[in-house]
């Protein structure tokens, strides 16, 4: 396989910091290659070059710099299986759910080709006596990316595209568990036709994420990841007087009412508890039916769904869930499940159980699909964000009952409802206090021209991802006053004009 490097003004760069950790197939438990981690030099050496260029870049027109942008697209739709196989063979992924997470990074190139009509500034006439007032969208400079194990090519696709798009150039760090899809889509811009230095990728640990937040060149950063840290990042992003959007951790819950088309509920539920093992910060993690009628015949309903779930690495293209991303996390979650048992919760299927060496993945990272009933608010695994293929069901005894529990967890990220009445529905997504909301739809994740982000402990900064939110984010506006003085007004003259 290809050597993995740093990308830095348009090339391939080898690292040169001597450090450097193995890249996992979770699907076989084994390390098939080595990233580099940069060096706080390193780090700088790819933001002066996105410093560099961008002054030439911010002053390219901006239908210019959408066409590169339409046609990394164009590379993105030819090329979705290409990458959908780099996704899955480090994340751990069924093939088709990478396709897809490729089709929603699409998604938001797509939003940013539009951008001669959502970057057009406001004009006013007259303001005052014959005073005129405009305002533009200007970019901020050198912007960063630092992105999660779970998407590695959807999360920077919610940055970066916006970022260039606007005027910007960006450098990307990316998880360095799965680091080969930002290569790649490095590669394709510069193809597309991306001037070098505008777009760099630099491969790290802490180190890296320290330089890009104390490097004064950087203007703007955007994280996605665990809220402790997420709260490092903004806090010390901000203190170095920099732009910070920080997406943190999820407990996302699914009400389901007692009128509730069950088998339909029970099928969404599946996908979003179980799909991608779990590993998504919209996954629903939590479902709370409304009595104890509804708890027992949705469990009825999900048991022999769970049991039958195919469980695979990506090679196998009937699997329905693959591995965790490492071996360390794979015993974190099931320490999660072993602690819900000791806490009191019932474990109705229990992940644990799963033979992988009947199935002949002895090495790998798999768990299998767990449900988990009676969990209660004082239990751990509903404090906490599991990150793996765990389905807590909490009861409750009213509407009320549900939207209190969802008001007191810390986090806010994404909710949903099960229910056939409107009414509810509605009352719901005015009043609950939660960023996304699906309504019959388990997994609310907003398209491209909207906007993502929750609340509360899900974020930290103003700005939720991409849509018109990114555009702010990324942009800053800059307005002019303008008065002319009287010019003098002659009569047409027919000879030829002299000087002097």
């Amino acid at each position: 396989m290809p050597e993995l490097t740093h990308y830095i003004n348009g090339a391939h760069v080898q690292g040169t910091s001597g450090r450097s950790q193995p890249v996992f197939n979770p699907a076989i438990g084994a390390s098939e290659r080595d990233v580099p981690l940069a060096s706080t030099d390193e780090v700088n050496g790819a933001v002066a070059a996105a410093k560099a260029a961008w002054p030439k870049w911010s002053k390219t027109p901006v239908l210019r710099r959408a066409r590169i942008l339409d046609k990394f697209k164009n590379i993105l739709w030819e090329r979705a299986d290409e990458l959908a196989s780099i996704l899955a063979s480090e994340h751990g992924k069924t093939h088709d759910d990478a396709v897809g997470e490729v089709t929603r990074g699409l998604e938001v190139v797509e939003f940013a080709v539009s951008a001669p009509s959502f970057m057009k500034g406001e004009f006013s006439e007259n303001v005052g006596s014959v005073v005129d007032s405009h305002n533009i969208r200007q970019a901020l400079g050198v912007c960063a990316g630092i992105t999660p194990f779970n998407f590695p090519a959807m999360v920077p696709m919610w940055m970066f595209p916006v970022a260039l798009v606007t005027g910007n150039t960006f450098v990307l760090k990316p998880s360095e568990r799965v680091p080969s899809a930002s290569l790649k889509l490095a590669e394709w811009l510069t193809e597309a036709g991306l001037p070098d230095g505008v777009f760099n990728v630099v491969n790290g640990d802490k180190e890296a994420v320290d330089a890009l937040l104390h490097n004064p060149d950087v203007k703007a950063v955007s994280f996605v990841g665990s809220t402790p840290i997420a709260q490092y990042i903004h806090q010390t992003g901000t203190a170095n007087r920099k732009r910070v959007q920080a997406l943190g951790g999820a407990k996302n819950h699914a009400i389901i009412m007692p009128d509730a088309d069950l088998e339909m509920t029970a099928n969404a539920l599946m996908g979003a508890a179980y799909g991608s093992a779990g590993e998504r910060c919209m996954a629903i993690s939590v479902a709370v039916p409304v009595t104890d009628a509804v708890a027992d015949a949705l469990i009825d309903i999900m048991v022999p769904k769970i049991n039958a779930l195919k469980i695979g690495p990506t090679t196998d293209k009937t699997s329905d869930m693959g591995p965790l991303v490492t071996q360390q996390h794979l015993a974190k979650v099931r320490g999660y499940i072993d602690t819900g048992e000791t806490e009191g919760a019932k474990v109705v299927v229990d992940g644990r159980g799963f033979n992988q060496e009947m199935q002949g993945y002895e090495g790998g990272y798999f768990l299998g699909g767990t449900l988990l009933d009676n969990v209660t608010p004082d239990m751990t695994v509903w404090k906490e964000e599991i990150f793996g293929p765990v389905l807590s069901v909490v009861r409750r005894n009213s509407y009320q009952d549900a939207l209190d529990l969802v008001h007191s967890h810390e986090y806010a990220n994404g909710t949903a409802i099960f229910t056939r009445d409107g009414d509810t529905a509605r009352s719901f997504s005015q009043d609950v206090e939660v960023g996304m909301i699906g309504v019959n739809v388990p997994i609310p994740v907003p398209m491209a021209y909207h906007s993502f982000g929750g609340w509360k402990s899900s974020i930290f900064g103003e700005h939720h991802m991409h849509g018109m939110e990114g555009v702010r984010f990324y942009t800053r506006i800059k307005t002019t006053t303008t008065r002319w003085p009287s010019g003098q007004r002659t009569d047409p003259e027919f000879t030829m004009p002299t000087l002097g």
